[in-house]
């Protein structure tokens, strides 16, 4: 596959943040991811518990959710007590999924 130069394609996008915005869109591409990111954007940091409850997601999955964004550098975490709290790392995933929702075509 070949990947697009910043003189291939004329929409203003260099090929750096083209590939920025492929690897955020990679990465969140699932409806959970999304509805995380989401969240995490109207709070500072949230347990483990509390995403799982806010967005009606089973915690094993949600965790296997986390742990993947997290793995890429979208999230960060720690530890209080037995409480893991997520918060977003990346803030730019909040700016590429506010475009999306923009999309008149969605």
């Amino acid at each position: 596959m070949m990947t697009p130069t910043a003189a291939s394609v004329d929409m203003g996008l260099s090929v750096e943040k083209m590939e920025k915005v492929a690897f955020i869109l990679k990465t969140t591409a699932h409806p959970t991811r999304i509805a995380i990111v989401q969240l995490l954007a109207a709070h500072e940091s949230m347990s483990v518990t509390d995403i799982s409850e806010k967005l009606n997601v089973e915690q094993s999955l949600l965790s296997h959710h986390l742990s993947g964004m997290k793995l890429k550098g979208i999230l960060s975490s720690h530890r209080e007590g037995k409480n893991i709290f997520y918060s977003l790392k990346m803030r730019e995933v909040i700016d590429v999924i506010q475009c999306l929702a923009a999309c008149t075509f969605l």
